[in-house]
């Protein structure tokens, strides 16, 4: 049980790791957005596949005033709060397994 419980340790470690790199990306995006990028750039275009997803749901919330788009502060919030419960929930299971 103990390999497993560092197995779950280390797929736990691995999400949290993807959810920093969308993190990051999506900062990129929320700068990218204040210059006028070349859309036809392959980090630009890889750096909206990516955080499209995540954005579109909160897109569609009417979270801009002003001409400011607030949906990527509330995207923040739920990554960090679907980071926290998943990793967490990971964390609980992998030392209940005796890691």
């Amino acid at each position: 049980m103990f390999i497993l419980g560092e197995l779950i340790k280390s797929v736990a470690l691995l999400i949290s790791l993807v959810f920093n790199i969308v993190y990051f990306m999506l900062v990129i995006r929320i700068v990218l957005s204040w210059v006028n990028p070349d859309p036809y750039n392959q980090i630009v275009q890889i750096i909206y596949k990516v955080t499209d997803p995540v954005l579109t749901p909160f897109r569609r919330l009417p979270l801009q005033m002003g001409g400011i788009d607030f949906s990527p502060i509330v995207a923040f919030l739920a990554l960090s709060v679907a980071r926290n419960f998943i990793v967490n929930v990971l964390y609980r299971i992998a030392v209940g397994l005796g890691a």
